[in-house]
Order: C-alpha cells, then sequence, then structure tokens
C-alpha cells in the first residue's frame, strides 16, 4: 500500500511539474497609446528621444502633424479635443491663449490633474514667469508651459557695424542704438546713420514690429472691445520712417528677399535683426552664407519676446491611469526637468541630437535660450556664428522684458490685418487716419468686435 502511495505522490508531482513547464509565458502588455499632435515635428522629435532613453515605459506613439502654413492644424484639432482623442498637443505663441484662456481652454487637463506638483516644479526649474503667465487658465491652473525662452535682442552683422560705427563691440552698438533704454530714439539716430553709409538698419518693418507688438501695455481686446494700444500704433509712424527714409530693403519676412539680407545680398547692407536665439539658430544660421560667423548679439533698444511653443495635455491623457502617469512623464521632461538630463539641458546646450529641414545634417547640434532659469545658470551659449560671443549672456535677462499678459486668442489674425494696413499707408496708399479706419472695421468683420 505504500508502495502504491508514493507512486501516486510521484506521478501527481510528475503530472504538475509537466504542467507547470508547459505553460506558456505570461503575455506582455499591449503599448498604452499615446496620441500627439502637432504642427511641427519638434515635439514629435522630443518624445521620440524620451521615449529611446526611457525603455521602462511602455507606449507607442501616434502622432498627427499638421502645418499651420494654410491654417489647416487647428480645425483639425479642435474636434480631436472635443472628442477626448488628443493627450499631448503643441500650441505657439500666435494660437496658444485660445487653448489655456480662451475658447478652448477646457479641453485642455491641468497639470496638477496628471499628478505633477506644479509649484514645487516651477520653483525648482525656475520657469520663466511669463510662460507660466501664458499658460495658465482662468481658473488658475497651469495648463501649459513652454520650453524655450524667446525675449529678443538685435542681432547685427559686425563687418557692417564696423563701416557705420567703427567698431563691432556689443557694448557700443548697444549704446548707438539705445538698447535697454525703452525708447527708440537712439534707434532712429543709428539708421539715419546707416543711412547716410547706404546702409538699410534693418530689413524690413517686420523684423521691429514684433519689438512693438510685445511691448505694448494692452492686448488687442479690452473689456470685449478692440483697444489700439499707443504702442502698437507708433508701429505706423515707424513702419513709414523706415520707407520713406530708404532705411529698410522693404522687404517681408518669411521671404526670400528677407533670407537674403541675411547674407548681405540684398540691395543694400543691412545692419541687423531683432529676434530671439531661436532666430539664430533655426533660420540665420543656414541663410548666411559667406555671413556666418561675422554677426553679434546686444540689447534691443525695447525688451520684447517673440515666438514659442506651449505643450498641453488633453482631458484624453486622463482616461486611465497608465495613459496618465505616461503623458505627466512625458511633459515633465519637457518643460520641467531641470537636471542635465532632461530636454531642457540638452536643448540649451546643443547636445540634443536633431535634425531640421530635408537634408539638414542631423549631427549639427544647435543651442537655444530654455525657459529654465536653473538650467540656463550652468548651460554655456558661445556660438561660432557669433564669433564666439556667448549668447546667453544677453538673451537669458532679455527675458525679463518678456510680458505674457497683452495677448489675446485673437493675435494671430489681428496682427494679420494689422499689418496689412500699416504697409498700405508706409507705402503711401492710403493715409494714416484710413489705414486706421481700415483696420478696425476688419477687426468689426471678422470677429464683431468694435
Amino acid at each position: 500500500m505504500k508502495k502504491i502511495l508514493t507512486v501516486l505522490c510521484a506521478l501527481t508531482i510528475a503530472a504538475a511539474l509537466f504542467t507547470g513547464c508547459s505553460k506558456k509565458p505570461a503575455a506582455k502588455a499591449a503599448p498604452t497609446k499615446i496620441n500627439l499632435w502637432s504642427f511641427t515635428d519638434e515635439i514629435p522629435g522630443m518624445v521620440e528621444k524620451f521615449k529611446a532613453t526611457h525603455p521602462e515605459l511602455n507606449f507607442e506613439l501616434e502622432t498627427t502633424i499638421i502645418a499651420t502654413t494654410n491654417q489647416e492644424y487647428e480645425p483639425a484639432l479642435i474636434p480631436a479635443l472635443q472628442n477626448g482623442d488628443v493627450d499631448i498637443y503643441g500650441a505657439e505663441a500666435a494660437f496658444v491663449l485660445k487653448y489655456t484662456q480662451g475658447d478652448m481652454a477646457d479641453y485642455a487637463a491641468p497639470y496638477k490633474d496628471l499628478g505633477i506638483d506644479i509649484n514645487a516644479a516651477l520653483k525648482k526649474a525656475d520657469i520663466a514667469p511669463y510662460t507660466v503667465d501664458i499658460g495658465t487658465s482662468p481658473k488658475g491652473d497651469v495648463v501649459g508651459l513652454g520650453y524655450q525662452a524667446t525675449g529678443g535682442c538685435f542681432i547685427y552683422n559686425r563687418s557692417v557695424a564696423k563701416t557705420v560705427f567703427g567698431t563691432d563691440d556689443p557694448k557700443a552698438i548697444e549704446a548707438a542704438i539705445g538698447g535697454g533704454s525703452q525708447s527708440w530714439d537712439k534707434f532712429w539716430e543709428a539708421a539715419a546713420k546707416c543711412g547716410e553709409k547706404g546702409v538699410a538698419i534693418v530689413s524690413g518693418d517686420g523684423d521691429i514690429w514684433h519689438a512693438y507688438e510685445a511691448s505694448a501695455d494692452k492686448g488687442w481686446i479690452v473689456n470685449g472691445k478692440l483697444y489700439l494700444d499707443p504702442k502698437r500704433e507708433a508701429f505706423l509712424d515707424a513702419s513709414k520712417a523706415l520707407t520713406d527714409n530708404g532705411w529698410s530693403n522693404e522687404t517681408q519676412d518669411w521671404t526670400e528677399a528677407w533670407y537674403a539680407d541675411m547674407q548681405e545680398a540684398g540691395e543694400k547692407p543691412c545692419f541687423g535683426f531683432f529676434g530671439p536665439a531661436w532666430l539664430i539658430n533655426y533660420v540665420m544660421a543656414g541663410n548666411a552664407g559667406d555671413t556666418y560667423g561675422d554677426w553679434a548679439v546686444c540689447n534691443s533698444p525695447v525688451g520684447f519676446f517673440w515666438g514659442g511653443t506651449w505643450v498641453l495635455a488633453g482631458k484624453g491623457a486622463l482616461k486611465d491611469e497608465n495613459k496618465k502617469a505616461i503623458t505627466k512623464a512625458i511633459i515633465e521632461w519637457i518643460t520641467l526637468d531641470p537636471t542635465s538630463d532632461g530636454l531642457l539641458y540638452s536643448w540649451a546646450n546643443g547636445t540634443f541630437q536633431w535634425k531640421y529641414g530635408t537634408g539638414a545634417d542631423p549631427s549639427v547640434n544647435t543651442k537655444d535660450t530654455v525657459s529654465s532659469g536653473t538650467v540656463m545658470s550652468i548651460s554655456n551659449g558661445t556660438l561660432e556664428f557669433l564669433g564666439g560671443q556667448n549668447m546667453f549672456d544677453y538673451f537669458v535677462p532679455a527675458g525679463a522684458y518678456a510680458n505674457g499678459k497683452n495677448l489675446t486668442q485673437y493675435d494671430s489674425d489681428i496682427n494679420a490685418l494689422w499689418r496689412d494696413q500699416v504697409r498700405a499707408y508706409a507705402n503711401g496708399q492710403k493715409s494714416r487716419d484710413a489705414a486706421i479706419a481700415d483696420f478696425k472695421q476688419g477687426v468689426a468683420d471678422k470677429f464683431g468686435i468694435n
């Protein structure tokens, strides 16, 4: 009997072992799908980098990229947000207010709802205040943050500076144009001096527009009515002065003629451009030709910022805990990580491998001012394009003048209407009063705002 029991036990154990060995390994969990919407491949490239360096997070990226060139991005993004089909999306300065404070603000998930201790994170990273202002909803929740800091400076050609002013020293040029004075008086004196030497102080009126626009004390809409801030109205006279006196090459920004002035191939030599660090890295450097390395930076007469992209989470990201946790990790890495492992540090120091444009060399890195003061304090901004000058010496303090409280969700369209009328006045096609009246009528027709 004992023998029979022993055999039975042995068979039972063997059967159990066989059964255990024959079991299939547990299937790996399906990756969590993260829906990302963007108007360029910039944010998608960042998230792909995040995915490669965070293999412990099991997710699959589904990317939708629609350019803003033909105003096609927002009409596609809005219904996707309304349907809860967007986890992460980008919005640029021209229209970000619609998504953080305007008509579409309710579709943005507050960072705190993702599980981010936002107040502690903002303090630790020392995030630029204007980017926080722009990304804060009417309820007081941070729903979007940028990764760049886009305070602007005057970027000038050293050889042209020597021709006109006898020096290319940034401090001397800054004094000549009234850099940091918050006044345009010295700049116009410098424009006249450039004119005497056959030099255009800027390429076109678009080069000064962003300084006039961003220095305004109030936005286009105040208490539900159209408001023409005196500092923006002054752009009429500034544009007219450039045209009447031949102080520019009368180009329009983002055209071939504008790019030509960056390599001194325009009608007259061009002294400089107004813009943030990204204008150097992503526009001028690729269009400078033989002038590469012959540029420098100094303070603008009037403080301003231009551009930037904000990263938001759609409420679709709150659908389940895995999706929420991954979205949280991605957004923190892009916008709030002040360590050398985060996106901000590699972006500032030119160690983020990035490819701009078809055929661009992916080994060429760029440096940029970023939104974290903590990161900027440990970063190096020397550029060959600037003859070895450290651009952060100027671009970082420039961020202090950035005002995020004079924007509206209508800025992109209203700015276009305004600049069309200013150009018509500057070219002598209509009177000053007619240009203002036609601008106001255009806003009323488009938005019903008087």
